[in-house]
């Protein structure tokens, strides 16, 4: 079947076929590869951000190659894409990765040897001129997954970033980062803290900020509730700015959710107006910054807190040229509030 014949029902986000997996995952490995290098020439983030960011794609670039892996040549599961507001795979995925690799001591010795699987396909393909079985590409494929791709690069619900000491020039003493995958969204969140503390040596409380990041800020909410969440927890630390990135919706044909653009996609799709591999990303950035203080608490325990800034919201779209023609002419309400002009990004071929 070639990817022509690709179809995704509107009830359905399975992908049950090699050509399938082949295509959504090089479509995605292609479409962040030119996120990262569009966000750095844009100066989206700063230069210190780019880093963390470029380490958290890399991650989930990682993640979605081990699940190509995974389900190349498997016939009894099959991966799943979110349907609601994402075009990325669903969280499960990651999570059914991180349980999986928990075990793999237990699957690497019930794995066949693999000279024995060499000769094996040597003899069929050379001697019996015949394909190689499935269940036997299938044993090749675990062995690969199972002996080269390792738990610990698996972007997981919440991954956290190193506290480090703030460039120069700029405000605040200390930041830190993390990202977390939504698990209602199903799409990835990467986040930036800076911010002061009022002690001698912050390294001696990372585990208590850490845990503090991962309870009350691991998923979307509004950016000044999460901010005062934090702000409230940690009393000799005081956040100053915080930089939320939202990565997503990925709208292309294997996404079937209610957004505008995704549909004006799937619809130019349909009518052969524009190829299958057409796809575009919105990339969104929230920021919000600490103001004013105020006290909270009773008589003996109140608490210095601190007033944040209404949230700034800025909202990018990453296309192909033809496909941000395509958007202007089909949605220009949308296109035209953008914080910056669509930004160009390369088209992806499927060879």
């Amino acid at each position: 079947m070639s990817i022509n014949h690709i179809v995704t029902p509107l009830d359905s986000a399975i992908l049950d076929s090699k050509e399938q997996y082949v295509f959504y995952h090089k479509k995605v490995d292609f479409a962040l590869k030119e996120l990262i290098v569009s966000v750095q020439k844009k100066a989206l983030c700063t230069e210190q951000e780019m880093v963390f960011f470029k380490q958290y794609c890399d991650l989930l670039l990682y993640s979605i190659e081990a699940m190509r892996i995974k389900y190349m040549y498997d016939e009894e599961d099959n991966m799943k894409v979110d349907l609601t507001d994402s075009g990325f795979p669903n969280y499960l995925e990651f999570r059914y990765l991180f349980n999986d690799l928990s075990l793999r001591d237990n699957y690497i010795n019930k794995l066949k040897d693999v000279s024995e699987l060499q000769q094996e396909f040597l003899e069929r393909l050379l001697r019996k001129k015949e394909p190689v079985r499935k269940d036997k590409l299938f044993q090749a494929a675990s062995i690969v997954y199972y002996t080269s791709v390792e738990q610990k690069f698996i972007f997981n619900r919440f991954v956290q970033g190193k506290i480090i000491k703030t460039p120069e020039g700029v405000a605040t003493e200390y930041m830190t980062s993390w990202s977390f995958y939504d698990v209602s969204l199903n799409r990835p969140f990467i986040c930036f803290m800076y911010f002061d503390y009022d002690g001698k040596d912050v390294q001696k409380e990372k585990k208590e900020i850490y845990n503090v990041l991962k309870t009350v800020a691991d998923r979307k909410m509004a950016l000044d509730t999460m901010a005062y969440g934090i702000d409230k927890r940690l009393k000799d630390v005081f956040p100053k700015q915080i930089k939320r990135i939202d990565l997503g919706p990925f709208h292309n044909v294997f996404a079937k959710d209610e957004n505008k653009l995704t549909h004006t996609i799937l619809e130019s799709i349909s009518k052969k107006e524009i190829p299958l591999e057409s796809y575009a990303l919105s990339f969104k950035i929230d920021e919000v910054f600490s103001g004013s203080t105020f006290k909270e608490g009773g008589y003996f325990s109140k608490q210095t807190l601190q007033k944040w800034s209404e949230v700034l919201k800025s909202k990018y779209i990453f296309a192909p040229h033809r496909i941000i023609q395509l958007l202007y002419d089909k949605n220009p309400d949308i296109m035209n509030k953008l914080a910056k002009p669509p930004i160009e990004i390369a088209d992806f071929r499927m060879k």
